[in-house]
């Protein structure tokens, strides 16, 4: 069905035109529909799929979930269907990813899932996930890649085109301002439309825009009071209006709420059931309550992406198992570039061979899967390298590697899915102190080694849809645990694998080195180990901020988090009986007044909050360490005065004065000198990631847009630019800015 005769298309000037080169095709195959049959394409035919027009040789559109991997294949309720073939490769998480700073291996991510759902016969994912990281506890806060929109943009772009490329549509999620799992199926974001522009919508515009997506979600809440499903204003006024989307959208598994608001709002396609997109709707259009031309505006959109991908047949998919060499290369690329060194005091690491024969690995999280666990999308990996799988393998006889979980594992409300012959290591709080015993043993192997690798975290059972963190820190008194650790070894490496932020005022007081691993994929302890034994050096930049204590985030100083608990969680009550065991949560009644979720911080998130206002904090967005160190130098840009449409280009020269190959990331930052319009202290506006040989000098070029220095200027409703003086700034992370010059638009 993809048009083949360039005498029969009409040529695509952007990327959402290629979407409509099979229009006259489409609008002939729309008259030969019946009311009924358009209708069927609205809503979910199985809980992962939606109806084709099976009499005019339509394929259903199969969908699956990411957005870090292909889900396996599931039955209703979520229960898995125990297929053999339906493994897939395990990537990195989104804040992994973020970590990079690469839109080259966003690309290559993206790629790399979207070929292997085209092996697994799937049509659309359900990825990338790109909400900016609002708090430092979101539950989902692993899916997503920054709190700055800037670095988001750029990978959420790169990640979209990699996946459209193997001939998968990519569905952006969730749009928008999602910022939250408490509450999410009914909380009203009121937010101001200068930040909603600037800040969140940012890395959704440029996924349409520059990357072309297919496929959008809209969020379970609610945005100035509407329903992501049937907001008009973001859907039918900014991304089909201004942004030109023409393709379609797909509510979130239980995420629509009426039949008139969604179908005019924007909708597409319910999932799942057909209790709005169904009866009732053929109902709505007989009684001349919504015109018909929006059913088949609606169904237009969805033959628009049935056209443009190519649809597998059953008997061609999942033929082989969709996780090859060359994916798990690129997932372990994707962990290489990810690991975060946040301090080395006194060069602990790499860790040195000839002074280091005994390694005691501590740490109950040096054994734990990430791979699936908690109530998001997981993956049915064919295998994962642990962290202490990994130092194991990559020992190489050099080492003699001991183990101890020190703790225990912390499962929440699935601790019922992991009991068994593990039940008596399953903690019953989160806040558990350490067993004695268990405790007893890690101490021992710590005082017998040279080195102490500590590997703490949270888990997926911790940082889960669904739910927010309570907070921060540490679980399962991992704190305790540190403690007594260094009472008997100073030299200890503490390794955090975690998705979001975590509490480190304790392990900063008692590690000399300590490492951000994240949920790291297939080959993260490898990725890991082959960084700490020194065979690569680490390249990681944090894509946010690590707060010294969590009420010092924007949204909790000013009172804006948490709201009142009002609902069970939307998503688990209605589809997942794997969590509930069957037994479905009585359906809450509609609630009158949904809880308000006040933005009042603007533009102030993240790293934005904390330099604007002179917080300290424990890392900063953009930090990360190297084995060795970078000069910046001879900062100059092609002009001193430019107008709207130039583009700033900033040179200057990167030497790294190490002896190994090493990448820095290269960070610009600007500030307004002379603004009449409010602005934070420094925004990010360009990177760029720049590999180096030991002793070898770069010239290295930024390119600022002066169009990205707009702002949304709310009385004219409209981007405006503020002339005036700026300087650049760049360096090697938000608080370590080398080079300054000044500029004029």
């Amino acid at each position: 069905m993809v048009c083949a005769a360039a005498v029969a298309c009409s040529q695509p000037k952007t990327l959402q035109d290629r979407l409509t080169v099979n229009d006259k095709e489409i609008n002939e195959i729309i008259a030969q529909m019946t009311l009924e049959e358009k209708v069927e394409m609205m809503h979910s035919k199985t809980i992962m799929s939606s109806e084709g027009v099976p009499r005019l040789g339509i394929q259903d559109i199969k969908y699956a979930d990411g957005p870090f991997g292909v889900r396996e294949e599931v039955a209703d309720g979520f229960r898995p269907k125990g297929w053999t073939t339906d493994s897939a490769t395990y990537f990195p998480t989104g804040s992994a990813l973020a970590a990079t700073w690469s839109p080259e291996l966003a690309y290559d991510y993206g790629n790399g899932i979207g070929v292997e759902a085209r092996k697994r016969g799937k049509d659309i994912m359900l990825g990338p996930a790109i909400n900016i990281q609002r708090l430092p506890v979101g539950g989902r806060t692993y899916e997503y890649l920054s709190e700055d929109p800037i670095l988001a943009a750029a990978l959420a772009t790169e990640y979209t085109l990699g996946m459209q490329a193997a001939g998968t549509a990519a569905c952006l999620k969730h749009y928008a301002l999602n910022n939250q799992e408490t509450n999410r199926g009914s909380v009203d974001v009121i937010v101001d439309e200068r930040p909603m522009r600037e800040i969140y919508l940012k890395p959704f515009e440029d996924a349409v825009v520059k990357g072309g997506a297919m496929a959008i979600m809209p969020a379970y809440n609610k945005v100035n009071g509407y329903y992501g499903s049937e907001n008009f204003i973001l859907n039918n006024e900014i991304a089909r209006g201004e942004w030109g989307f023409n393709g379609l959208m797909v509510s979130d598994w239980g995420g629509t709420h009426s039949t008139m608001g969604a179908a005019l709002g924007g909708l597409n396609v319910q999932m799942t059931g057909s209790n709005y997109f169904g009866p009732a709707l053929i109902d709505s259009v007989r009684a001349g309550k919504i015109d018909e031309e929006i059913v088949n505006s609606r169904v237009r959109e969805i033959l628009r992406v049935r056209y443009a991908i190519e649809a597998i047949p059953e008997d061609q998919a999942n033929l082989e198992t969709a996780s090859q060499p060359e994916s798990r290369q690129t997932a372990y690329n994707v962990a290489t570039k990810s690991v975060v060194l946040l301090k080395n005091n006194g060069g602990l690491l790499p860790i040195d061979a000839n002074k280091v024969k005994k390694i005691a690995v501590i740490g109950r999280h040096a054994t734990l899967s990430t791979a699936a666990g908690g109530m998001g999308a997981g993956v049915k990996t064919p295998y994962e390298i642990t962290p202490l799988l990994g130092l194991q393998n990559r020992a190489k006889g050099r080492f003699e590697i001991t183990y101890a979980p020190a703790y225990k594992n912390y499962a929440g409300m699935f601790g019922r899915m992991m009991g068994g012959a593990n039940a008596a290591e399953i903690a019953r709080t989160i806040d558990e102190a350490p067993d004695a015993e268990m405790l007893a043993e890690a101490v021992a192997l710590a005082k017998e080694a040279d080195l102490v690798i500590f590997v703490a975290g949270t888990g997926k059972n911790i940082e889960t849809e669904g739910s927010d963190r309570q907070n921060i820190m540490l679980p399962v008194g991992q704190d305790q645990v540190i403690k007594a650790l260094a009472e008997v070894n100073p030299n200890i490496v503490t390794v955090i694998i975690s998705g979001g932020p975590v509490d480190l005022n304790e392990v900063n007081k008692y590690s000399p080195a300590i490492v951000q691993g994240w949920w790291n994929g297939i080959e993260g302890g490898h990725a890991l180990a082959d960084i700490l034994y020194g065979d690569i050096a680490p390249s990681g930049k944090l894509p946010f901020t690590f707060p010294i204590k969590l009420e010092d985030s924007p949204a909790y100083a000013l009172g804006n988090f948490p709201q009142k608990q009002e609902e069970t969680d939307v998503f688990a009550a209605a589809h997942r009986d794997d969590i509930t065991g069957g037994q479905q949560a009585p359906r809450m009644p509609r609630q009158r007044v949904s809880p308000k979720a006040y933005y009042t911080e603007g533009m102030y998130v993240g790293y934005r909050w904390f330099d604007t206002k002179n917080v300290p904090v424990m890392y900063a967005f953009g930090h990360g360490l190297s084995y060795v160190t970078f000069d910046y130098a001879n900062i100059e840009t092609n002009k001193k005065s430019y107008k709207a449409n130039d583009v700033i280009k900033v040179t200057f020269d990167l030497t790294n004065n190490g002896d190994m190959v090493a990448d820095e990331v290269a960070q610009l930052y600007v500030t307004r000198l002379d603004a009449t319009v409010e602005w934070p202290v420094k925004e990010l506006k360009a990177f760029d990631r720049i590999t180096l040989q030991p002793g070898e000098t770069k010239s290295v070029t930024l390119e600022v847009p002066v169009s990205s220095l707009r702002y949304w200027n709310v009385e004219t409703h409209d981007w405006a630019l503020e002339n005036g003086n700026i300087e650049i700034m760049v360096g090697t992370a938000s608080d370590d800015l080398r080079l300054k010059t000044q500029v004029a638009i």
